[in-house]
């Protein structure tokens, strides 16, 4: 009779969770607990990390408090990272609105992934979102207590929390929901592959987001190629970059800039332009320091203004020809032969 009694209770806790948590609840992922199977040793497969059946336990509105809080059949919801690419206009707020119902939790997706900064996110760049954890709060509970289950460092974590849900104070009362935003709650591999086996879809990885970051360590040794006179290897490992699938907008715009410099340096002016050119694309209002910058790399880049604005005019001009282009209405219909009575 207890055993059915947990798994009703399992049932009706994950209807409620699933309905009530933000967007990235929708496509929460369910395990099935089998024979001999613990909630610790769940979490090492799917976290690598026995350690997060706190987290199972929490997702799941389960106790740990006076025996097994799981039984055989009982579907486990197993919750983990998300990762978001960016498309073009779209703004930090935008993202948190759309995975956190509120715009004003966007910082706690900056905060989460390296080199992100209070301007809007580049387009094509995969961002990590932290999972929002549903805690509810238990006697004595506080904004502390519940920052030190869940992060290393309990200051920082506590200020985290308070900013995410709003909460003015430390004090909490019994039943509150907390969303404690966890940025490490990474699929092992195996875990991966179990979610895989039952969906037939892999989950993202954050491999895209692994290159960029890699891409982003590589820039600095870019700029130093340009400002040193090294501009073979410059251009050698520009190119390079560029080839990455994953490169962001901002990062391909930095890497033409410089390729910009190094061409010009080589006497290659042609291929100086087509670089300008693909930068001015993505920056428009593109501008050189005048003091810093030679004039034969401001003359490139002004002659990659120059054709990109020729080229704008020439494509308005097309359009505004076939806006004004009578619309041809087909042939005229048959004439009828009146063949009288």
């Amino acid at each position: 009779m207890k055993r059915s009694w947990l798994s009703l209770f399992a049932c009706l806790a994950s209807v409620l969770l699933s309905s009530a948590a933000p967007a990235q609840a929708d496509d929460l992922f369910a395990h099935v607990v089998r024979p001999g199977e613990t909630l610790a040793s769940i979490a090492q497969q799917y976290y690598g990390d026995p350690r997060r059946e706190s987290v199972l336990v929490t997702e799941n509105g389960l106790t740990t408090q006076g025996g097994s809080a799981i039984v055989v059949g009982m579907r486990l919801h197993i919750p983990w990272v998300r990762y978001h690419t960016v498309v073009a206009g779209e703004t930090w707020q935008q993202i948190a609105d759309r995975y956190y119902g509120d715009a004003r939790r966007s910082f706690v997706i900056i905060e989460s992934n390296r080199n992100a900064t209070d301007a809007q996110p580049a387009e094509g760049a995969e961002l990590l979102i932290p999972y929002p954890l549903r805690h509810i709060t238990g006697q004595g509970d506080s904004v502390t207590r519940v920052a030190r289950d869940y992060y290393e460092d309990s200051n920082a974590g506590t200020r985290r929390l308070r900013r995410f849900n709003g909460i003015r104070g430390t004090r909490l009362t019994r039943g509150q929901v907390v969303l404690v935003p966890l940025p490490d709650l990474l699929l092992s591999d195996e875990g991966r592959r179990l979610v895989e086996a039952s969906t037939g879809a892999a989950p993202g990885d954050g491999a895209q987001r692994e290159q960029q970051a890699a891409i982003e360590a590589q820039l600095p040794v870019l700029r130093e190629h340009v400002r040193r006179g090294r501009f073979t290897e410059a251009v050698v490992l520009g190119s390079r970059l560029l080839g990455a699938a994953s490169v962001t907008s901002s990062q391909a715009l930095s890497i033409h800039r410089e390729l910009g410099t190094a061409y010009v340096a080589l006497d290659r002016t042609d291929l100086a332009i087509e670089a300008f050119d693909a930068a001015l694309a993505l920056q428009p209002d593109l501008e050189l320091d005048g003091l810093r910058t030679s004039p034969t790399v401001m003359r490139a880049l002004e002659a990659a203004r120059t054709r990109r604005t020729a080229a704008e005019a020439a494509a308005a001009a097309r359009a505004a020809r076939r806006a004004a282009a009578p619309v041809d209405a087909g042939p005229p219909p048959a004439a009828t032969v009146d063949a009288g009575p």
